[in-house]
């Protein structure tokens, strides 16, 4: 059946090593990265678009043709004057990576100031995903303008999928930092946390806790992604667990998480098994940290378990 996926945040200019002391271009954000998976493995009925705001200089430019390459719809970006878009640095050792950014200008922080352009893209879809960097960005104004479509969508039936991803360099205040990521899950029906952001940022001594303080939430079916460790489902009353895949060389992480995201829900919006697809997402985001960048093409993820 066919369906229409919106992803909304910040997509930005990342910069990698690449050989000598040579930098390599390229674009991501975590819920671009979403988005792009998504794209990889949804059939070709279901449309995926990204909610956004970019300037109007060539960067930008550069970028809208790149998404438009990707199969990632454009037509919700809004083009504002005056604005760029944001720039990050990966730092690789030992396939873990830390980042450099450079984001004071960056357009992606006013995506939700156009209200009625806000609510028209997502009423005009059937599945929302953002995240926690996607409030991070926001003033407070605009959190709440964008969490109220959010609950409005999903009162309205619609999939709302959110992952806290918490950075906390991107916040002020730790308080205000995780009142705000509560208030985000509380906007959803569909959570994907990280266990190891909640175990560091709320004091969630085990994947258990992070499951039932959420449900106290109100979310209803969340998946815990742990890393090596594995995956912790709860849909409704019942649990399962989805063991990860053994990855012989960790390459670059970056991604690890958004790839996992994209295409846990190009399988769950499809077959709505959610067992089936959190194995075939660490199916993808093992083959995904064997990779440098954020975005790997589909014939370097050769898998069993979609081929």
């Amino acid at each position: 059946m066919a369906g229409r996926l919106l992803s909304i945040g910040e997509c930005m200019v990342e910069l990698m090593q690449a050989e000598g002391d040579l930098l390599r271009k390229a674009y991501a954000g975590d819920t671009f990265n979403t988005a792009y998976y998504a794209r990889l493995f949804l059939p070709s009925d279901w449309s995926v678009d990204y909610l956004t705001a970019v300037g109007t200089d060539v960067v930008s430019d550069e970028m809208l043709s790149f998404m438009t390459t990707t199969g990632v719809g454009t037509g919700r970006i809004r083009r504002v004057e005056g604005r760029s878009p944001g720039l990050y640095m990966i730092h690789l050792k030992d396939g873990e990576r830390s980042f450099s950014y450079w984001r004071s200008a960056s357009a992606a922080k006013t995506l939700a100031d156009d209200a009625e352009h806000l609510r028209g893209s997502i009423e005009a879809v059937d599945v929302i995903i953002f995240s926690g960097i996607t409030l991070a960005i926001l003033a407070p104004a605009a959190v709440e303008t964008l969490l109220s479509e959010l609950r409005r969508a999903r009162a309205a039936g619609k999939l709302v999928v959110f992952d806290p991803n918490i950075r906390p360099r991107l916040w002020n205040d730790k308080a205000h930092m995780l009142e705000t990521i509560s208030a985000g899950a509380r906007a959803a029906n569909l959570l994907m946390p990280s266990f190891d952001d909640e175990a560091t940022h709320f004091g969630d001594s085990e994947v258990a806790a992070t499951i039932a303080r959420y449900r106290g939430l109100g979310v209803e079916n969340i998946v815990v992604k742990d890393g090596a460790n594995g995956v912790t489902l709860r849909f409704g009353d019942a649990e399962t667990f989805v063991p990860a895949l053994k990855v012989d060389k960790v390459v670059d992480t970056t991604s690890a998480g958004d790839s996992f995201n994209g295409a846990f829900l190009a399988r769950y919006v499809t077959e709505r098994d959610p067992a089936a697809a959190a194995a075939f997402a660490a199916s993808i985001a093992a083959g995904v940290i064997g990779h440098h960048g954020a975005l790997v093409a589909k014939d370097k993820l050769a898998s069993t378990a979609w081929a």
